[in-house]
């Protein structure tokens, strides 16, 4: 809602005099919706009547992917919410001068929209156990952690605070560490790497079919890439790591020695997670060598690049270190608008790199751990509200589009409304 309001009130600026000479073909913002739908992601709005709007280019991204949801996130109060949804780069105008969300003062009714759902949301476990839920930016075309407001608040409340970044050490991880822990003053004491036999078998070649048959050949071929997230995080960030294996029924135990023995040498610790199975209990060997990584004092916790550098030495600091990819290339539009944010004086913000979540590249089919790979830039934005600058790799796109079979082809509703197909 506070996305599509400051679209709206973006749009009623121009329709109304445009008394700051927004260029209606250099709008930024987009409007959002929770839905994927490739058919969005370009249109044109405003067709129809006079009164009915100003015909200009628009389109639609999915709601995680908004800068609304970063700013949400990253915030650390509601004064501070407030003022990054004013820094919000929306449009430029005629003469090439930016517009921000708080020269069209909608950073206050946006912050009102916000001002209950930015405070933390209790739940607990069936076991009891107390969690916050709190943010939910995706890690391929976001920066994939939960509210700096949560994380602080979690750490008050416990001795110890646990909290997800998403997908694996080349997004989630790395963005966790050199974008939340950078902005927010955090200081990680420690890295869980979650791992599947699933994952392992399907980076080392096996159809997704057959996942479920032991092959621990195919574990083997796809631990590079496990080995690789381990690496990232205790050479790149300083962080000592411990690999839980979430166990499928279908694990072997040939298989699940083959990653408790790779982990091993790669002087990481390794715990065995039954969570699913057994509940609390299940995860009990996993707490206990979490709290002796820590106490353990291997903790020399760094950032994989110094948020001065130029953009270009971020990116490839991120691409080479982090995805092992042996260089960067640029499209022209890329680096048209890396020349515009230094010119804007916008260039000495941290990079989130919107890529596939599948490979360690930005090819999805590139699996394993691939190496003498180029990472291919192929459009930059800026999130100046958030803090951040947006690197758009390969196909990465902000607005999803279904697949040839959708999930909601399977799901149905009976009579005694039981929803079937969800799963």
């Amino acid at each position: 809602a506070a996305n599509n309001l400051l679209a709206a009130l973006l749009d009623n600026h121009i329709y109304q005099g445009n008394a700051l000479g927004i260029d209606p073909k250099r709008v930024l913002w987009r409007r959002v919706v929770d839905m994927n739908d490739r058919q969005l992601r370009n249109i044109i709005g405003g067709l129809g009547k006079p009164t009915d709007g100003v015909i200009r280019p628009d389109g639609f991204d999915i709601t995680v992917a908004s800068e609304v949801m970063a700013v949400f996130c990253l915030a650390k109060d509601l004064a501070d919410l407030k003022t990054r949804l004013g820094n919000m780069l929306v449009a430029y105008t005629f003469d090439n001068q930016p517009v921000f969300a708080k020269d069209l003062n909608a950073q206050g009714a946006m912050a009102a929209l916000l001002k209950d759902a930015v405070k933390p949301n209790l739940v607990q476990t069936i076991e009891g156990s107390p969690a916050f839920v709190h943010g939910g930016p995706f890690a391929n075309i976001a920066h994939g952690c939960n509210s700096v407001l949560a994380t602080r608040l979690a750490q008050h409340l416990g001795d110890y605070a646990v909290t997800e970044a998403g997908f694996g050490a080349d997004l989630g991880a790395e963005k966790f560490c050199d974008i939340k822990s950078r902005l927010a003053g955090l200081r990680p004491d420690c890295a869980v790497v979650v791992a599947t036999v699933r994952a392992l078998k399907y980076n080392g070649g096996v159809d997704k079919a057959d996942l479920g048959a032991e092959n621990v050949a195919a574990v083997e071929r796809g631990l590079p890439n496990l080995l690789k997230h381990i690496a990232n995080l205790k050479n790149v960030f300083g962080l000592p790591v411990v690999v839980a294996i979430n166990r499928f029924v279908s694990d072997s135990d040939a298989e699940l020695a083959a990653v408790q023995a790779a982990c091993r040498n790669a002087g990481a610790e390794v715990s065995l997670a039954e969570v699913w199975a057994k509940g609390g209990e299940g995860g009990e060997d996993l707490a206990r060598k979490v709290v002796a990584a820590i106490d353990g004092g291997e903790n020399q916790f760094a950032f994989a690049y110094d948020e001065n550098d130029s953009i270009r030495d971020k990116i490839h600091a991120v691409a080479t270190k982090i995805y092992g990819a042996s260089g960067v290339e640029y499209s022209a539009e890329a680096a048209a608008e890396i020349a515009n944010l230094e010119r804007l004086g916008l260039d000495k913000l941290p990079v989130c790199m919107a890529k596939t979540q599948y490979s360690l590249s930005d090819n999805a089919k590139l699996l394993g751990r691939p190496e003498g790979f180029t990472i291919h830039v192929r459009g930059i934005t800026v999130s100046a509200g958030a803090g951040f600058i947006v690197v758009l790799c390969g196909n990465m796109m902000r607005m999803p589009g279904l697949p040839k079979s959708p999930a909601a082809n399977r799901i149905d509703v009976d009579e005694n409304g039981v929803i079937s197909g969800l799963f």
